[in-house]
């Protein structure tokens, strides 16, 4: 199974889920399900601007291909990196900038929910991981 058939996954599973209680119980289940990051990997180099929350992004590259780990203080924001995560995952760094992420959220029906703090939080955590590809690319 790709990174990326996991999204397809949690896109399905979001479908099943009638209320904005359930989908936001389960993205926090996502979250809580992420491998914690070592204390010492969240610092400034890795902590992501603009977010309410404390959230950071650890970058990896493999061969061709990125994968990102994160982690936020916030139990919601830590589902949104999960989510966020099982899209650009294992991507190529073209691939991922050809993403339009904030649609991929849009159509499982999470950005639509999020309060302004979230959705800015959450564009600063695509911006975050768009400039890591923009520059693993060059």
């Amino acid at each position: 199974m790709s990174l990326t058939t996991h999204f397809d996954e949690i896109n399905e599973d979001m479908a099943f889920l009638e209320s904005w209680e359930d989908r936001m119980a389960y993205v926090i289940d996502l979250g809580k399900a992420m491998p914690a990051l070592d204390p010492s990997e969240c610092n400034d180099l890795t902590r992501v601007e603009g977010c309410a929350s404390q959230v950071w992004i650890v970058p990896e590259q493999n061969d061709e291909t990125l994968s990102f780990r994160g982690a936020s203080d916030a139990m919601i924001v830590q589902g949104l990196i999960a989510v966020l995560l099982a899209r650009v995952n294992g991507l190529s760094a073209k691939d991922i900038l050809a993403l339009d992420i904030k649609d991929d959220f849009d159509k499982i029906g999470l950005a639509s929910h999020l309060s302004g703090q979230r959705s800015n939080g959450l564009a600063a955590m695509i911006n975050r991981i768009q400039q890591i590809a923009l520059k693993a690319q060059s």
